[in-house]
């Protein structure tokens, strides 16, 4: 899934400059990294809630078109409203084609409600982790990484080992 994000330079820095700024229904952000210099942006706050939303935003290489100029960049950190439940502030990192990542990527957990400790022994499947850190380089980037629970019984449990990643891909969790 190719993600794409509109933004345009800022001039106005600080927390006044920010405060306007998301009164008029745009969001403040930062992009750093490779070998760029930072650079304050702005980006429409609702075309970013609806890209925000969908689970790739988060765990995926981002198409970013800053002033007609196309970076490929990484989501690094976001602040929300506490109440409000919009964003504040996003971070974003270009990235460099031949250096490897560090990402923190969800799981997707299959065959829960199948497997024989829930379905036969009536167990319930506890998730001690929802996400894991990986290392690689951005064109082995997955969006997930998929477990799979059919041979669970109650007691059983799946450690970081035990699961299969995808060529190029790195746990960098692992103890």
């Amino acid at each position: 899934m190719k993600i794409e994000i509109n933004a345009v330079l800022r001039d106005a820095k600080g927390t006044g400059a920010s405060r306007r700024l998301r009164h008029e229904g745009k969001v403040p952000g930062v992009l750093y990294g490779g070998n760029g210099d930072a650079k304050s942006i702005e980006l429409n706050a609702k075309d970013l809630y609806m890209q925000f939303k969908h689970e790739a935003f988060h765990a995926s290489i981002l198409t970013l078109n800053l002033d007609g100029k196309k970076e490929s960049v990484l989501l690094r950190d976001y602040q929300m409203h506490p109440v409000r439940n919009n964003i504040q502030h996003i971070d974003l990192q270009r990235i460099d084609e031949n250096k490897k990542l560090s990402v923190k990527i969800p799981f997707h957990f299959l065959n829960e409600d199948v497997a024989p400790g829930v379905k036969l022994e009536g167990g319930v499947v506890s998730h001690i982790m929802v996400d894991v850190d990986i290392s690689c380089l951005p064109k082995d980037l997955p969006t997930y990484i998929e477990v799979d629970m059919i041979a669970l019984s109650i007691g059983d449990s799946i450690r970081l080992s035990d699961i299969k990643v995808p060529e190029g891909v790195e746990l960098t969790g692992l103890i």
